[in-house]
């Protein structure tokens, strides 16, 4: 115990305590196993916060943002099992968990859609939730492990959100659980495939952690948070989350799952006594910067993107049923320029009718593959 507070003090003099019980608490949150509750009681000065602490389920890797700070060193002085340094962000984009079953791309596959990349001098590129799931992000429609077939959660609508003050904080509650696992997450093949694309000048998309900057994010970012009252916009979700957590220095509650949308499953027993977040300019209600379902697009981006699909000569849809209007209505655009369509999608997708080449597998298992002309 000496040890581990003289190595503490030569990190941060003022703030151990303060530090600790952060380090403990988000590790709680990614379900790792901590079994010294004496400890943690010595170290943050209060009780421990559960009997159960030492029973979580360790199956979560560790989140590469604890990896950033050098005190998480001194967690292999604290934990029963050590901490893996090397292996959280390659296990989180290496998981196929979520990814619904498919069959590899022919050679005629490839093939084609070579060609159609090839041909293409401006590409207009429509990604969805499905070119995440490749890096263990679920999505809300994959057959099979999608949270439509796996759950019967369904995702807050807007009007909730907005006019039910319970809802309100039942959202902050999962989104805040949810929100270390959710942005550690790791580009995958298909968004550093999509980065090189534009690097070489070949397309109009529509992924900023790989490296992408022609992007027009039609649903948002969940890494921004605005003010549903005043529209400020000066809080990142990572500010946002240091917030939330000094109003709840010693609320936790913990889930194993994560879902499409940065949240987890909360009771609303695990709710407790948790205090949601408000604007710290006017006091009203935050949400991510994000699209909630039954809220609209603006208009001004729909707009704006439409005038990208006008200057462009082809169209790839890639990891997207295509389901929702606010993404399907580009295809109808792009019919009405009669510009050539490509999809790649496991299973099928609600523009099949419109595309001239549909290569049903994962994105990753196709695109890394196409040869780019610079």
């Amino acid at each position: 115990m000496l040890k581990v507070l003289h190595l503490a003090n030569k990190i941060d003099q003022k703030n151990i305590r303060k530090s600790f019980y952060k380090i403990l608490h988000d590790l709680h949150h990614l379900g790792y196993p901590f079994h010294h509750q004496q400890l943690w009681q010595e170290l943050t000065g209060l009780p421990c916060p559960s009997t159960t602490i030492d029973v979580f389920d360790a199956h979560q890797p560790l989140a590469p943002i604890l990896l950033r700070d050098p005190i998480t060193m001194l967690l292999q002085l604290l934990m029963s099992t050590p901490i893996n340094l090397t292996s959280a962000t390659e296990l989180k984009s290496s998981n196929e968990v979520y990814v619904p079953p498919y069959e590899r791309p022919s050679s005629d596959d490839i093939d084609k859609l070579q060609k159609f990349i090839s041909h293409a001098k401006r590409l207009f590129i429509i990604t969805g939730a499905g070119i995440s799931t490749e890096s263990g992000i679920p999505d809300y429609r994959s057959e099979g492990v999608g949270l439509y077939a796996r759950t019967a959660n369904r995702p807050m609508m807007y009007q909730e959100f907005l006019t039910n003050p319970k809802r309100y904080r039942m959202y902050w509650a999962r989104n805040y659980i949810g929100w270390p696992t959710f942005s550690a997450f790791q580009p995958n093949e298909t968004h550093r495939t999509f980065a090189n694309w534009e690097a070489q000048k070949k397309l109009n998309s529509l992924l900023t952690k790989a490296g992408c900057e022609l992007l027009s994010e039609l649903h948002g970012c969940s890494a921004r948070v605005v003010c549903v009252d005043c529209g400020y916009k000066g809080l990142t979700r990572e500010q946002l989350q240091q917030i939330i957590f000094s109003q709840n220095p010693i609320w936790i509650a913990h889930s194993n799952v994560i879902n499409p949308d940065a949240d987890v499953h909360l009771t609303e027993e695990q709710l407790g006594d948790f205090k949601p977040p408000r604007c710290p300019q006017c006091s009203g209600r935050v949400k991510p910067d994000v699209t909630f379902f039954g809220d609209n697009v603006d208009r001004r981006l729909i707009t704006f993107i439409n005038e990208q699909l006008s200057k462009s000569d082809s169209v790839l849809v890639a990891g997207s049923s295509l389901e929702v209007m606010s993404s399907y209505r580009f295809i109808l655009a792009a019919l009405q320029h009669q510009l050539p369509i490509a999809i790649v999608n496991i299973g099928r997708t609600r523009g099949d009718h419109a595309a001239q080449l549909k290569v049903s597998t994962r994105c990753g298992s196709i695109l890394p593959l196409i040869k780019i002309d610079s």
